[in-house]
Parts: C-alpha cells; sequence; structure tokens
C-alpha cells in the first residue's frame, strides 16, 4: 500500500482545552503514513500515527535525530527548541552512554529519596494558598511552581536565580515567528548558567542532581561538563515543560468529572493507575516533537521512505490507537494499564519518568487530601488556555474549598 503524494498542512495550532486536535484526528484515522508541511524547515515530513509504527520508528537505527543538526528541519518553533548536544537528538551508541550515566540519578530509590523534599515543596505551596484563602488560582500557587522549584531545588539552582530561569525556559517555548531572537538569547544564556554551575559543582560537589550526574561512572567512563550542562538544561526544560502542564491538565480533568474525583476519594491506592490512564488521554502539546532523517530507504506501514527525508511521529496518536486501547477516546479510570508514549519510548524516552510520577503523585495527592472540597470556581468554558507555546494547559485554574 502507498500513500497518495498530497502533502498535508499542519499548522498543529489547536488549543480548545483538551479536545483532541481534529487535524491529528483525520490523519490518525488514515491508513497510512501521511506528508505534512509544519510551519517552520525548509521540507516536508512524513507523519506516522500508529502505535506499532511509531514503536518501530522510535527503535530503527536506520531513522536518525542526529542527523537533523544542520538542517533546517520541519518544526513548530522558529528556532529549534533542542541543543545540537543534547541527548534528545543524540543516537545509539553516544545516547545510550550519556542515558545510562545520566539515569544513575533518576533510579527509582533515587527518587523515593527526593519524594519527602518534593512533598515539602508542595505543602509550601498548599500553605500559602490556604493562607491567601478561597478562591484561588491553582496553575499559581501549584502546578506552575512546583515543577520549577522541585527540578531548580534539585538541580541545586539558588533560589534567588529562580525568576531568571524560568522567564528564560519560558521565552525558549514560544511559538511565534518575532520570538527567533529573545528564545536563542535564552538557549544561550541557560547554557551558560549551568556551564557555570557544573565548574562549581566540579570543584565542590553536593547533593543536588548535577553533582550525582557528575559522580556518575561506567568504569572509568563518565559525563563531561559540557554534556553536564546540555544535560542540566534539557532537564530545566523537560521538568517545566511537561510536569507543569499535566499537574494542570490532571486537575483540570478531575475538577470537571466528578466521577473521577469520586474515584480517587473512593480508591486513593489507585492513584498512580489512574494518573497513567490520564496521561495517556491527555493531548499535553500541539502536534509532534523532534523529528529523524531516513539514513538510507525504509519501508514503514507500507510506504516508501527515501533517504534523507524527514519523519515526524506523534505520540499523542499512538496514545489514542484503537488497536492498542479498547475504546482509546475514552477516559477509563479502571483500564488496566499498558505502557503509553507521554514520555516517548525507545532511545528517547524521557529518562526523568520516576521523577515526574513522584512529581505528580504528590501535587494530586496532596491536593485531594488537603482540599476535600475543592471544585472549579468558574464555568469550564471560561477557563483560558495557552495558545502561543507547543504546549496544552490552562493559564488560569481558579478553585474554590
Amino acid at each position: 500500500m502507498t500513500a497518495d503524494n498530497e502533502t498535508n498542512i499542519c499548522p498543529f495550532d489547536f488549543s480548545d482545552a483538551l479536545e483532541f486536535d481534529p487535524v491529528l484526528a483525520d490523519l490518525m484515522d488514515r491508513d497510512a503514513p501521511t506528508r505534512i508541511r509544519l510551519p517552520y524547515g525548509d521540507a516536508d515530513a512524513w507523519l506516522i500515527t500508529g502505535f506499532d509504527a511509531v514503536k518501530q520508528v522510535t527503535t530503527d537505527h536506520r531513522l536518525s535525530r542526529a542527523a537533523i543538526i544542520g538542517h533546517d528541519y520541519p518544526r513548530l518553533t522558529p528556532e529549534p527548541i533542542v541543543s545540537p548536544e543534547s541527548i534528545n537528538v543524540m543516537d545509539p551508541p553516544h545516547s545510550s552512554r550519556v542515558r545510562q550515566l545520566a539515569s544513575q540519578a533518576f533510579t527509582q530509590q533515587q527518587v523515593d529519596g527526593m519524594r519527602s523534599r518534593i512533598i515539602w515543596l508542595a505543602d509550601v505551596l498548599l500553605d500559602r494558598m490556604e493562607e491567601d484563602g478561597s478562591p484561588a488560582d491553582l496553575v499559581q500557587y501549584l502546578s506552575d511552581p512546583l515543577p520549577q522549584h522541585t527540578i531548580l531545588d534539585l538541580l541545586g539552582v539558588e533560589q534567588e536565580d529562580w525568576p531568571q530561569m524560568q522567564e528564560s525556559v519560558r521565552q525558549l517555548l514560544v511559538v511565534g515567528a518575532g520570538n527567533k531572537e529573545a528564545a536563542a538569547s535564552a538557549k544561550a544564556d541557560l547554557t551558560a548558567y549551568f556551564a557555570k554551575l557544573v565548574e562549581q559543582r566540579r570543584t565542590s560537589p553536593g547533593k543536588d542532581l548535577i553533582s550525582a550526574m557528575a559522580a556518575a561512572r561506567d568504569g572509568e567512563d563518565q559525563l563531561d561538563d559540557r554534556e553536564l550542562a546540555v544535560m542540566a538544561l534539557t532537564l530545566t526544560l523537560s521538568g517545566q515543560d511537561t510536569a507543569t502542564c499535566q499537574i494542570s491538565d490532571i486537575a483540570y480533568l478531575l475538577l470537571t468529572r466528578p466521577e473521577l474525583m469520586e474515584h480517587l476519594r473512593r480508591r486513593p491506592e489507585s492513584l498512580t493507575d489512574v494518573l497513567q490512564e490520564m496521561l495517556r488521554y491527555i493531548p499535553f502539546r500541539k502536534g509532534i516533537g523532534i523529528p529523524r532523517v531516513a539514513l538510507e530507504d525504509v519501508e514503514l506501514d507500507g510506504v516508501q521512505i527515501r533517504a534523507g527525508e524527514f519523519v515526524h511521529v506523534s505520540y499523542l496518536t499512538a496514545n489514542r490507537d484503537p488497536k492498542r486501547f479498547p475504546d482509546s477516546h475514552v477516559l477509563d479510570p479502571d483500564r488496566p494499564y499498558q505502557p503509553h508514549m507521554t514520555f516517548g519510548w525507545g532511545g528517547h524516552r524521557c529518562i526523568a519518568v520516576p521523577l515526574a510520577m513522584a512529581e505528580m503523585e504528590v501535587a494530586i495527592g496532596r491536593l485531594l487530601k488537603r482540599f476535600p472540597g475543592l471544585r472549579l470556581a468558574v464555568p469550564p468554558e471560561e477557563v483560558r488556555w495557552d495558545t502561543e507555546t507547543i504546549r496544552r494547559f490552562p493559564l488560569e485554574l481558579p478553585v474554590a474549598w
């Protein structure tokens, strides 16, 4: 089977609450990969949507992320978010080495040791929300600051530097064409900051993540200073990008679906499983992420991909593949857990998943325990949503109790 050669113009700018992008829904309903044109980049790309096909792309050595460097590759943002040295654009075996070393800081045992600190950070924020009184903006008090404070705290960034770091990260994630220079400057500032911090930790290690990654060894091998600085930047971006949005999105679902809230209050031990189902269901970003380049001709899902062509996958459509998840567009708190692709797959699955899950478990668990009468303070249609970045999340979430 072959796809037609029609190129689909895909702005992927849909921002209607947590509804699924109808353009993506249409593309996933086709029976083969499709050609897409994104807002930035000098070439079209193939889009792969099915779970098994996405899985193949993310594990096939003939499809390279590293090969995009130096190309004006198809993307949603004017300035490429990812640094050329980032683990996100490395291929095995180099990426395997960096991942193996860096992931030593994110084992379940390491994260379990961090959990008390995350609980303390969450309780400080919820104390402030309770003191200031109902109603309150949950984004401002909890979901925005907690992941930011957590990753910056764990990386050992001085608290006085947090506001500037948060602003630099925000600049990097804006999609408007007029933001290109500001985004490039923000990336340079963050990289320089972490390079200096790495240098300090080499001579004076502490109990922070940079020190832990600097101490990681595989025989004689260890991460060099540049790798450490880029890894810290990657964690800062992903730590604030994914977890911030997801805590807000999860809270929105709980506040607008009373049966979900009731399920968790009745069965608090099911929190992790319900969170996994919500993570599968939530369209946490717009469209796609980082592409790959075919190093040679590859047949994929019945289509011939030519050497040099770009290939994008959609984790969002893979998470809604009915062959993998029956009634895939239904949010089912009793659905038996099956691994989803919200955190990626294969050689580029997020190494900090245990930390992200701990943040979400703490944030939602503490919120429900401390505010049993929590409810949305405005009608759902009045909640304002982000439209300027690649992420999907409410800008404000007014709650009362």
